[in-house]
């Protein structure tokens, strides 16, 4: 079966062909617009969707000599993300539906990032742990089986991308600054002494996370120092920062996995794109920590097709209650 992947929850439209598990074309446009305003504008999201996603379409069919008549099934993203972002991407699906009669699946953006795993590494056994890490959400998962997701803890206020942005803008990056923070932390040497930035723990057994106190301690460190001290000084505060933010990661998934018996990890979302985390993750949990390629890890229409084909053949068309976080 051919699986058309629809991914437009937030600013980046996203539409791959998939069959049988083997990703045929896989196209992502992502959206320079917000850059301008330091964030994600969802009405100027909504309208880079509506002019790009069949662009994309007719693009991925283009690249594997397909028709939209070959299509066994449209799987498209309806939660969570921005309301009017999704709804291009619904309306899209619906459209080709009418059309030409195909099937159509709603696809939890969460599970597609867990499902990115499949396609990198399809024959990872379960149970196994997700570590999801994005700009939006960050949140451990106990994965069982398709649609049998668990949440061990997730983040009470930001999340560690939506961080990494914040502190991002402090130090005069441009949005995204993940990537930003991670190249000028690596221009620190290793002897220099960095800032001690708190590695936020909740009391108790708690799994969750905490973001925001990192976040003000940068802030109250950049105003003490001062305009001209950080400028001189930014690799420092990056890499403090980074480093307070990973060990934060590491620490709840290794108590995870303590707590669990589950040895098997796998690292998903955009944030698994930095490799300081990756490395982190391996020294400290050995080599059944897993991740997919960069390209996979971002999102993208290969992992919506993943999570819609896998549900369509296990006979689930529905989501489990959702929370108002949109957890799985």
């Amino acid at each position: 079966m051919i699986t058309l992947g629809i991914e437009t929850s937030c600013d980046e439209t996203a539409v791959a062909l998939l069959e049988d598990g083997r990703i045929l074309a896989n196209a992502v446009y992502s959206q320079e617009e917000h850059r301008m305003f330091g964030g994600v504008v969802p009405e100027i999201a909504s309208r880079a969707h509506l002019e790009k996603v069949d662009r994309l379409a007719a693009a991925v069919m283009k690249d594997a000599s397909l028709a939209p008549r070959d299509l066994g099934l449209a799987a498209v993203t309806d939660s969570p993300g921005l309301a009017g972002a999704l709804l291009v991407g619904v309306s899209f699906a619906l459209g080709l539906h009418v059309r030409y009669g195909m099937p159509v699946i709603g696809v939890n953006h969460l599970e597609g990032h867990i499902s990115a795993m499949y396609l990198s590494h399809p024959d990872l056994s379960m149970p196994f742990l997700a570590l999801l890490v994005s700009g939006g959400h960050t949140a451990i998962y106990r994965v069982d089986g398709v649609g049998k997701y668990t949440c061990l803890g997730r983040t009470v206020d930001d999340a560690a991308g939506e961080a990494f942005d914040k502190v991002g803008k402090m130090l005069g990056f441009p949005y995204p600054a993940g990537r930003a923070i991670e190249e000028e932390a690596r221009r620190a040497a290793a002897t220099d002494r960095t800032p001690p930035f708190p590695i936020a723990r909740l009391p108790g057994p708690s799994l969750d996370f905490s973001f925001s106190g990192l976040k003000t301690a940068v802030k109250y460190f950049i105003a003490e120092k001062g305009a001209e001290w950080t400028r001189g000084n930014r690799p420092l505060i990056c890499k403090a920062f980074q480093e307070a933010a990973i060990n934060s990661l590491v620490n709840n998934c290794a108590a995870a996995s303590e707590a669990s018996g589950i040895r098997r990890i796998a690292l998903v979302g955009g944030v698994a794109c930095n490799t300081r985390l990756r490395e982190a993750m391996r020294q400290r949990l050995g080599d059944t920590v897993y991740f997919p390629p960069p390209a996979l890890c971002v999102d993208n229409g290969a992992m919506i097709a993943c999570a819609g084909y896998r549900r369509f053949k296990s006979g689930l068309t529905r989501f489990p209650h959702m929370d108002p976080n949109g957890a799985l």
